[in-house]
This record gives C-alpha cells, structure tokens and sequence, in this order.
C-alpha cells in the first residue's frame, strides 16, 4: 500500500518534499494557503533578482557600454515596466511549479491546515489523514519593537517588492542580506539609499574582509551605513519619515522606511504543540533527520529557525521524505557544513564554509589564499574586476575550510567551491583541477595557488 503524506506549505521545502515523494511511490497532498511556491518565488529570491538585472542592464548601459564602443542616448527606465516584468516572471515560474506537482500527479489543495492529531490535517473544514505530516510553513518579515514601527506606510521587503513608484529617499534598518540587496537595487534606480544596522558591521555571518570590500563598493555607488547604530524610534514627518538612532546626534529623514530585520519562523497557529511537536517561539524544533519530537511529523524550512534560504529548505524536503520512505537503518541526516550562501548585490557575494575568524576561532592554524579579480582576464573583459576569491584552508593538510567571493558572477562560482568542501579537497587538488580559459572560475584556482605562495597571475608577496 502506497505511504501518504500530507505536506503543509508550497514553498521551496514543499514543493520540492511533495515532488520528491511522489517519485519514490507515495500519494501525496500538498496544501497552500497562499500562492504556490511560498516567499522565494512570489516576494522573495525570484523578484528581487528581476530587480536586479533590470538594475544591472541600466547601470552596464550607464557605466560600461560605451567602454566597449556601444552608444545609446536617453538611456532612463520604465518603473511601471519593470513591475510588469516581475509579475510575469513570477507567474510563469508558478505556473511551472504547479506544472510538475501535477505532472507527478501530487494533489493540491488550497487553504489553511491545521494538524487535529500526529496524522490528521484539517482544511477549512476538510479532514485529511496521513501516515506522516511534513510541515514546511516558512517564515514572515520580524518588525523589531522599535516605536512607530507599525505605522502602516513602512514597509517590509513584501511590499518593497510591489511599490508602485520608487521613493526618492529610503530608510533601511537592517544591514543583513535582504537590506543590503534591497539597498543595490533602489541605489542603482537613483534612489538616495541609507542603512541602519545595530551591530558593529554590515553582514555579520559573511567573512569580515569581503563584508568590508561590499560595503565599500555599496558606499562608493552613495549607499550610505550607520553600523553599531540602534533605533530608538521612527514618525511620520513632513518630508515622508524620521528615524531617531541612538549613536547620532542627528534624526535621519527620508521618504520611505524598509524594515528588513531578518525573519520569524511560522509555526505557530497549526495545532502542532496541542499533538505534542515542541514548538519554542513559532520555530518547530526538529531534530538532523527533520522528525519532531511526535512520530510520523516533520518540519523543514524557515518554520524550523535554522539557516533561512530557499535551498536549504529543498534539500530538508528531500532529507524528509527520504527518512519517511527509507527502510529502518537507512536513515539521511542534513549536512549543514556545506550550506552555499549568496548574496545578490553588486558585486554579488558568495560563500561555503569557514570564514577566517570562525576558522580560528575553532582552533585551526590556516593558510588564506587571496587572488583579486583585477587579475583575472575574463573580469578584465567584463568590467568587473574589483572583486576577489578567497580560500581558508587548515595549514597542515590543506584541507579547504572555507570560500569567500565577491564580484564577478560569483554566486554561480560558489558551487564549485561547495563541492570541494563536501569532499573534503585540499589546495593541491583544486588548483591541480583544470580551470576553461578565459573564466573568472580560475580565480579559484588562482587562490588556491595563492595560498601555497603559487599565484600565477599575481606578483608575488614581499
């Protein structure tokens, strides 16, 4: 008899957990509240990067165009038209989500669930049973209890991604990943951009020394940072808003205010702690094989609080459903060491691994490889060669810890890298590893060879 599983959430954990199972034998039930494909592909990952290659088109035609002998005048964009590109990519990558789950033959339902026991899920008023329950409900933009921050006209990334004009002015508190590429993107439009951030430095879990190049960068294209800077309040002002800050002497004014404070796990609401499952401030606690502490309900994706990106949540659905299919003994636990993040700024990046501190601080003696793109033929080419690639290894046996990139396409470089720590290479095997010429992949190698002292198209270190 076919294993039947209900899935609560069409997100990237989701869907990916529904598809998943549907191919190794089971009748699964998918229920959305929502829209399918959850926060990435309707307000999240999917939109913000229409964005920014709507901003990149225009700043390469601004910067960059007439280096290479193209010319065009009256170079400007059409925000309205910009808009309407989003809603089309969004639509199209939902409807092709929706696709498949229905070409794996996954039913879908529409609504909210509600477990009523360890293996009963009601939908407004339909009863479904299951052998097993995988909660994948994601999570919601977290408003700090700053006052005036409930003002209804600010905004968090949600509405940020849907605004019918761009203001001239934006406030940002929060200078992790959502602020920083929400502030690339309204920056490069023409928007006077300027971030807030509580903690001493923008970007606090990417390494230290690529942070500072990024921010850098941003302050160079008139982003403007207070770091270590915490919001005593924000009101309405005659201009838009005001934001008082503690640490300056002065209250920061602009048209509008984007919150973009991190997220809050959603698992609340869902009958989950009345069936037993420990829920510990709406974050579902589940264990490395995504079981709950209550047999047969699993959890994966922003509800559980653990890393918040799109592919860690597919990959927990695939772990989920495996564990719920496989036979006793032949359980998969989630591997988190190897867990890319990438950030799509300009420059964009990327990162696996170890940063240098972290590495460190665990008590590893290290060799950092450094190679700046400037030396990179292909960057050269591109017009993009203020990034670099940075590699930690332990220094006794090479063993790669950690890759940092910034610039250049790095967070379709970062896969390489991942790869390499999930296989636990050394500088000798990525560097000895052919690299295509010209690519700003071999700046990889080049780092790995920098490491050892070995940098080919590098001057050598005094």
């Amino acid at each position: 008899m076919k294993k039947r599983i209900v899935i609560i959430g069409g997100g990237p954990g989701g869907y990916v957990a529904a598809i998943r199972a549907a191919q190794m034998g089971a009748s699964v039930t998918l229920v959305e509240q929502r829209r399918t494909g959850g926060t990435c592909l309707n307000v999240g990952c999917m939109p913000t990067k229409v964005f920014l290659h709507a901003a990149e088109l225009y700043r390469s035609m601004q910067e960059e165009a007439s280096v290479n002998g193209i010319f065009a005048e009256d170079i400007r964009f059409d925000w309205s038209k910009v808009l309407a590109r989003k809603t089309e990519v969004v639509n199209h990558l939902v409807e092709g989500v929706e696709g498949l789950l229905q070409a794996n033959g996954v039913e879908q339902i529409s609504g909210r669930a509600r477990l009523t026991g360890p293996r009963a899920v009601d939908v407004e008023g339909r009863s479904l049973t299951a052998d097993s329950v995988i909660v994948a409900t994601g999570s919601a933009p977290a408003i700090p209890p700053v006052p005036g921050l409930d003002d209804e006209g600010i905004m968090t990334s949600d509405q940020a991604l849907s605004l019918p004009q761009l203001p001239q002015s934006l406030l940002i508190l929060g200078g992790g990943v959502i602020g920083v590429e929400l502030a690339s993107i309204f920056a490069t439009f023409g928007v006077a951009v300027t971030v807030v951030e509580m903690l001493p430095e923008i970007l606090p879990n990417v390494d230290a020394e690529i942070a500072g190049l990024l921010r850098s960068d941003l302050t160079e294209r008139g982003v403007k940072f207070y770091t270590g800077a915490k919001v005593k309040s924000v009101a309405r002002s005659s201009s838009g808003y005001e934001m008082e800050v503690d640490s300056l002497p002065e209250r920061l004014f602009a048209e509008k205010i984007l919150v973009a404070a991190g997220r809050r796990p959603c698992a609340s609401g869902l009958g989950l702690e009345e069936v037993g499952a420990e829920v510990v401030r709406g974050r579902l606690v589940v264990n490395p094989l995504m079981e709950t502490r209550v047999k047969g309900v699993y959890g994966i994706g922003d509800c559980t609080g653990g890393i918040m990106l799109a592919h860690v949540a597919s990959r927990e659905g695939e772990v989920a459903v495996e564990n719920i299919m496989a036979p006793e003994g032949c359980k998969v636990r989630m591997d988190y060491k190897t867990v890319p993040s990438a950030i799509y700024t300009k420059p964009a990046v990327a990162s696996v691994g170890l940063s240098e501190a972290d590495a460190l601080r665990q008590g590893h003696r290290v060799r950092v490889g450094r190679f700046p793109l400037a030396g990179n033929g292909k960057s050269v080419i591109t017009g993009d060669a203020s990034g670099m690639a940075k590699i930690v290894a332990d220094e006794r046996y090479g063993e790669i810890l950690g890759v940092h990139l910034i610039g250049g396409p790095a967070t379709d470089m970062i896969a390489e890298a991942g790869l390499a720590l999930r296989l636990e290479a050394t500088l000798d095997e990525v560097l000895t590893t052919i690299h295509a010429h010209p690519t700003v992949s071999e700046a990889v190698a080049e780092a790995a060879m920098a490491a050892l002292g070995r940098a080919i198209h590098f001057p050598p270190s005094n």
